[in-house]
């Protein structure tokens, strides 16, 4: 297994948006932030071997990370195919030998035939208007098809996480802080760079 940090550093030719679509929230995932998830979701044995599922994937970018890792196989989904297009690119940058299916479709209801799977995601925020509680769809969607999941949530997520997946027979076993480092994308972003606090959950749906 490689360290935290070579993953980082093999992540960071992974492209990002073109032409991000604020309505989505398309912000790319940081390669650091990135390794550090699926370097951790390593450790608990979640990838290696594992059918690996990032909704919501963008251009990759987690996908990419747990397909250096070794799983049977990974799969991305996303609703906008520019970004698919821009992640088959980045899977020639990064060379992984793991088989990854780029699937385009609404990632709150994906055309996938899996269970039991390991789901790692960074879903919106919900913090555009009319977007509120985006994440909770990616939620249903992980309690669905997945036996553990990963995901990225704003700072403050804790108690609707831990709520949300007791409710849906889940329970979150680990939760660490973690960082967003977000450049300037869209017009009314007033600064060239902002870093957002952030949680990240593992959930135990089994």
């Amino acid at each position: 297994m490689s360290t935290r940090s070579a993953l980082a550093r093999q992540l960071g030719v992974v492209a990002g948006f073109d032409d991000p679509d604020a309505s989505l929230e398309q912000y790319p995932t940081p390669p650091g932030l990135a390794a550090y998830l699926v370097h951790v979701a390593d450790l608990r044995g979640d990838i290696d071997g594992r059918t690996v599922v990032d909704l919501g994937t963008g251009t990759g970018m987690l996908a990419l990370g747990a397909a250096l890792r070794s799983p049977e196989r990974v799969v991305g989904v996303d609703l906008d195919w520019g970004p698919l297009r821009t992640a088959r690119t980045n899977e020639r940058r990064v060379a992984a030998s793991a088989d990854i299916e780029w699937v385009q479709g609404d990632a709150t209801r994906p055309p996938l035939a899996v269970d039991d799977a390991t789901v790692v995601m960074n879903p919106p925020f919900g913090a555009q208007r009319g977007n509120e509680h985006a994440d909770r769809a990616f939620l249903e969607t992980a309690a669905d098809i997945a036996a553990v999941s990963y995901s990225l949530h704003n700072e403050g997520s804790k108690e609707f996480v831990e709520s949300f997946a007791a409710d849906n027979g889940g329970e979150v076993t680990d939760a660490f802080r973690a960082e967003l480092d977000i450049d300037r994308q869209f017009d009314f972003h007033d600064r060239d760079r902002a870093s957002i606090d952030a949680e990240l959950f593992r959930i135990d749906w089994a």
